[in-house]
């Protein structure tokens, strides 16, 4: 959002009207199921951040260390930021049970986030709304929202407003809902009362998460090693995935949601009442043979306005090209496969001569 001209009034009116439960009524208008509010002190997830970047875990990622102190200092990435409100909006959809997608190898595993309209356009959107409202109905202020478009800790920061803990698998859980939700944040100079900081985790003894994970992605618990994380591979990675890493990659095309599937946590997670959350194009239990049928007018007219174009199209080949490789033999996917031979890219035709290679093997 465009910073609004600050007001010249009085900033301490500002934030005695700017009750906590009032902006969160608005925010349940907009489409949010809960609202936070924090400071900026991320001194304790700081040193966290260093050692996961100095470790490598964060692959080809660049821009989780490209930015200074500004992913750690709310206040170095908007001058004058004193508090952050942090906003959920839950994403799962109804349609087609994601396990048993997963259990048919023909089939194409999309994860849940992913199979309807862009969450940052939406939830960026309805962000800058709630913040003009705040501005224009309280007074004054200056406010900037940030939807996966920024160095901002989101799980770090929602942690500190008291929207859940940072589980095992390094996602954020609400004990009413679960993980299957979106983070958005609102950066703004209002000195807005804090809400108490989640204290206490409540992952237990549990490990399931950890032991799910097809690429035993989890260094320890709260360490992912996004190197092997098939939402990584399959999302931020462009290159030629290893070999060793392919098999364990199953039908999952885009994303991986193992280890959300597996959190006892989600045993309390609602389906979205999000319309443009709802699944497009059959996505959510589509054949793996007709994604790779897709030219690359198809794959732009099926993905307008989803997360999913921003891989473009060879990538989308690339990770269809190895689900079929992982997909039960028939004659239709070494048909689809052979097809592909002479793809124009180079990386796409190794992944799918590893592909008929895997099918050889089980003749």
């Amino acid at each position: 959002m465009t910073d609004p001209t600050p007001s010249t009034g009085n900033s301490s009116s500002l934030t005695d009207l700017a009750t906590l439960e009032t902006i969160r009524r608005w925010g349940q208008e907009l489409g949010f199921q809960a609202l936070g509010f924090t400071g900026i002190d991320l001194a304790q997830h700081k040193d966290y951040l260093a050692k996961w970047l100095e470790a490598g875990y964060h692959g080809e990622m660049e821009w989780m260390a490209s930015h200074g102190s500004r992913r750690t200092h709310p206040e170095d990435l908007v001058p004058g930021t004193s508090t952050v409100i942090t906003a959920r909006m839950d994403y799962l959809p109804a349609g087609e049970d994601p396990e048993a997608i997963l259990a048919s190898s023909e089939k194409a595993y999309i994860s849940r986030y992913a199979l309807g309209r862009d969450y940052h356009k939406l939830m960026r959107g309805r962000l800058a709304k709630l913040a003009k409202r705040i501005e224009v109905e309280l007074g004054g202020g200056q406010y900037r929202a940030f939807v996966d478009s920024a160095p901002v800790l989101e799980r770090a920061l929602a942690e500190n407003a008291g929207l859940g803990w940072i589980g095992k698998n390094t996602m954020l859980i609400n004990d009413k809902a679960g993980s299957w939700f979106f983070l958005g944040e609102i950066y703004t100079d209002v000195p807005l009362p804090a809400d108490p900081p989640q204290q206490t985790e409540h992952c237990g003894s549990c490990h399931a998460c950890l032991d799910i994970c097809p690429t035993n992605a989890f260094i320890a618990p709260w360490v992912l090693d996004a190197r092997k994380c098939i939402s990584y591979l399959t999302i931020e990675f462009d290159g030629v995935i290893p070999e060793s890493l392919r098999p364990a990659m199953g039908n999952r095309i885009y994303g991986c949601d193992d280890c959300q599937l597996v959190c006892p946590w989600n045993k309390f997670a609602q389906a979205t009442s999000e319309p443009d959350f709802a699944p497009r194009h059959d996505l959510d239990a589509i054949d793996l043979t007709e994604c790779f049928r897709w030219d690359e007018s198809t794959f732009l007219s099926r993905t307008e306005g989803s997360a999913i174009r921003r891989i473009g199209f060879q990538q989308w080949r690339r990770n269809v090209a190895i689900a079929l490789g992982n997909a039960e033999t028939s004659e239709a996917i070494i048909t689809a496969l052979q097809s592909a031979l002479d793809d124009p890219s180079e990386v796409v035709r190794e992944h799918v001569r590893w592909a008929l290679a895997q099918h050889n093997k089980k003749d």
